[in-house]
């Protein structure tokens, strides 16, 4: 499953957000996501897709800013797997 398809099926779910919503411009708060909402996505993301977010890493704002956060770590886990 593709980051995009991922947080996009999660906010449907959710809040009930289209996808034509759901775009990198977005922003979370604009479409309802509150820390709460966000953490669980982030739970979501890891279990959907083997990753491992740390908890310091930077609060995302938009729809952008996860898409980056969990391609930059399919990238880390792929180049991993490839060692």
């Amino acid at each position: 499953m593709q980051p995009t398809e991922l947080i996009r099926q999660f906010l449907f779910e959710r809040l009930g957000a289209t996808p034509d919503q759901v775009v990198n411009e977005a922003l979370l708060a604009d479409l309802g996501v509150d820390s709460l909402l966000l953490a669980e996505l982030m739970f979501e993301a890891e279990d959907q897709l083997g990753l491992s977010i740390k908890s310091d890493v930077a609060v995302p704002k938009s729809v952008g800013d996860i898409v980056e956060l969990i391609e930059r770590l399919l990238a880390v886990k792929t180049a991993d797997a490839a060692q």
